[in-house]
């Protein structure tokens, strides 16, 4: 049996009940086959196994209390995944489907994906089974500081490094950096995130929507083309959706889809960003609002979104939502383009179809790396109690998403692949970490 194929069996014996954390692993490591035969030192060194496996596991209960006085139990975690290029760093998902092995899966990628930056950055993730849906500002308060009470004693600006994800925004990012400094007595860049007033980084809510857009352009541009005209489908609603759909249509694209956890609308005039903005951000509604006030736009309940005819597809909204079938139907449909602005959107098995039928795919370890290379340069400027301008910090992001762009396809070439991003962000990613681990022993 290969190294590669008994390392995925390892883990499938190991963690058998962690799906996602599964096909993580499998989707990476199967990848990596042509630079591991290429070098024997790799499995002398036992990688795989160490890759694989976090540097530390952190469960914790969070109790609170809500607004009628009655007490809550939610499970937290942290798993530290990987510190050999810099302190841990990766968000902190609060949401109702969390568990230990969607936590370690965003985990792992966190590895690939921080490394790409080449940014001082190691990887760890997140979260709890907590819905801030719904809840009260007292309440979303009581549990961020009950949740920062514990996890104070394993984070720290040179430790580990926490930022928001999928239901941590800035307001919850805001009541964890407030109990950790209470309880620390000490102001330092622990979270990043944070609000403009106390320490963090213009465009950085920006950031991950943007450095979709930025790599996406990147290929295009190589092909001597542009989003000038193209029709784009996006799904999700939050910061990812939204700054990506600013971005396509600043730069000529027209977006036709959002969606949320409701449904999905359409809109083949091209969307109203205005309105969205207002929806989701300011009033935290539905997106079936826009279709009650939008003539022409259509919304529909449950999955679809990518039924939708386009020339680009950006998934932004969570795991494994975009399926075999979607990804026949953007087949169907012309899609050229399938680049992921949420972690681990597409399956395998859409993956593998969308290759295959000469589309051009692009995974979220390096198409949205670019929130978390923003949240690297927030930890710059608070280390040098310093603050870019919008403009310089943009720069740096379109910078940092070229470069990621160049090194993918430089790996993906040299290893017989040229155009398979999978096979280059993975190598690229898996070479700059793991030649730090060897060179810093067996820890």
């Amino acid at each position: 049996m290969h190294y590669i194929d008994r390392v995925i069996e390892q883990v499938k014996a190991k963690d058998p009940h962690e799906a996602e954390f599964i096909q993580a692993v499998t989707e990476v490591l199967s990848s990596l086959k042509p630079v591991i035969d290429a070098d024997s030192r790799y499995e002398e060194a036992a990688i795989l196994e160490r890759i694989v496996e976090p540097e530390r596991t952190i469960t914790f209960r969070v109790p609170w209390v809500d607004d009628a006085g009655k007490v809550h139990v939610n499970r937290a975690y942290r798993v530290q995944y990987n510190s050999c290029l810099g302190p841990y760093k990766g968000g902190l998902r609060l949401h109702p489907s969390v568990n230990l092995s969607i936590i370690k899966f965003l985990g792992f990628e966190q590895v690939f994906k921080n490394s790409l930056t080449t940014l001082p950055l190691g990887a760890g993730k997140g979260g709890a089974d907590f819905d801030p849906k719904g809840k009260s500002d007292g309440e979303v308060m009581r549990f961020c500081q009950n949740f920062m009470s514990e996890l104070f004693r394993h984070i720290s600006a040179d430790t580990d490094v926490p930022a928001g994800d999928i239901g941590t925004g800035a307001r919850e990012i805001g009541y964890m950096f407030g109990q950790y400094r209470k309880i620390r007595n000490v102001w330092e860049g622990v979270l990043t995130g944070k609000g403009l007033s106390y320490g963090g980084s213009l465009a950085r809510t920006e950031a991950t929507g943007y450095g979709l857009v930025y790599f996406v352009n990147e290929h295009l541009k190589s092909n001597d083309d542009g989003f000038d005209g193209k029709t784009v489908a996006v799904s999700g609603s939050g910061n990812v959706a939204i700054y990506a759909t600013e971005k396509v249509q600043t730069l000529g694209g027209k977006v036709v889809t959002l969606s949320d956890s409701g449904g999905w609308i359409y809109d083949p005039a091209g969307i109203k960003l205005d309105l969205v903005k207002d929806i989701k951000e300011v009033k935290r509604g539905r997106i079936s609002e826009y279709a009650d006030q939008v003539a022409g736009a259509e919304y529909h309940e449950g999955r679809g979104v990518w039924s939708a005819n386009c020339d680009i597809a950006l998934p932004c909204a969570t795991q494994n939502e975009l399926l075999l079938d979607d990804a026949k139907q953007l087949v169907a449909n012309g899609c050229k383009i399938v680049a992921e602005g949420a972690n681990m959107p597409t399956t395998i098995e859409a993956t593998e179809l969308l290759i295959a039928n000469g589309v051009a795919f692009c995974p979220g370890k390096a198409s949205n790396a670019g929130g978390v290379a923003t949240s690297g340069l927030e930890m710059s400027q608070n280390s040098g109690r310093i603050s870019w301008e919008f403009e310089e910090v943009d720069a740096r992001l379109q910078g940092i998403m070229r470069n990621i762009y160049r090194e993918v396809s430089q790996a993906s070439t040299e290893f017989g692949e040229p155009g398979n991003f999978v096979v280059g962000a993975n190598i690229a990613g898996f070479r700059r970490v793991t030649n730090a681990m060897m060179a810093q022993g067996v820890v």
